[in-house]
């Protein structure tokens, strides 16, 4: 049986879109976030690999396609698109909760997108930089795996300040959310229900990152 990836000499990179993803998957390995697009993710993805990291796992936020998936729930699925994850990565991170991530090109913003791509693809989730790890992965010959966790469910659409919030360092940009709300004040509810769809989010990570440090993974593999 494979040893854990967080008790075996094995440096584990995590991938992420937000800096604030970064400081919670800390205690799991090296991070570095990628500004929340395809690029960005592959760039730090390559950069951990040269660094040294023996494996790499996509961590952070994902948008919901499954109508049933809820704000907080923890995906990890066992491939993401063409790419298959890894066994012990997965068991290590809790066990796969589900078949199918897509790896985005484009933010699903609306509730008739995330309806879309569920329809087209049975994908649970959705994000931007899963693909883009897993395929650095795949040429450096590494295990790759997925930990993320609903932000906006399939129900939610993502209003226009959200579109706007990240710089490319993978950092929250007030002044372009704050900009976008006085030229659109209506979307202040849906932001505010983001925000809280967001700390469920957050908190169900940092709850499983805990988890996983203190051994309390699926299965013997911790």
């Amino acid at each position: 049986m494979k040893a854990s990836p967080w008790c075996a000499p094995l440096r584990v990179g995590l991938v992420t879109g937000l800096s604030a993803e970064a400081l919670v998957a800390a205690p799991l390995g090296m991070t570095m976030p990628g500004g929340g697009t395809p690029e960005g993710a592959a760039a730090v993805a390559a950069l951990l690999a040269l660094r040294g990291a023996t494996a790499l796992v996509s961590f952070g936020l994902c948008g919901g396609l499954d109508p049933a998936l809820a704000p907080g729930a923890l995906v990890v699925p066992r491939r993401v698109d063409r790419w298959m994850c890894d066994a012990a990565l997965m068991a290590a991170l809790g066990g796969a909760t589900a078949d199918l991530l897509h790896a985005g090109s484009a933010i699903a913003a609306t509730v008739a997108q995330k309806a879309a791509l569920f329809a087209a693809t049975g994908a649970a989730a959705i994000d931007l930089e899963s693909g883009a790890v897993a395929e650095v992965a795949a040429r450096h010959g590494l295990p790759f795996a997925v930990l993320r966790a609903v932000c906006d469910p399939a129900g939610l659409a993502l209003p226009p300040a959200a579109l706007l919030a990240l710089d490319a360092g993978g950092s929250i940009r007030p002044w372009g959310i704050a900009a976008s709300v006085l030229r659109r004040p209506g979307q202040i509810p849906a932001l505010i229900g983001l925000g809280r769809a967001a700390s469920a989010a957050r908190a169900a990570l940092v709850g499983r990152v805990a988890q996983i440090m203190l051994g309390g993974g699926s299965g013997s593999v911790l």
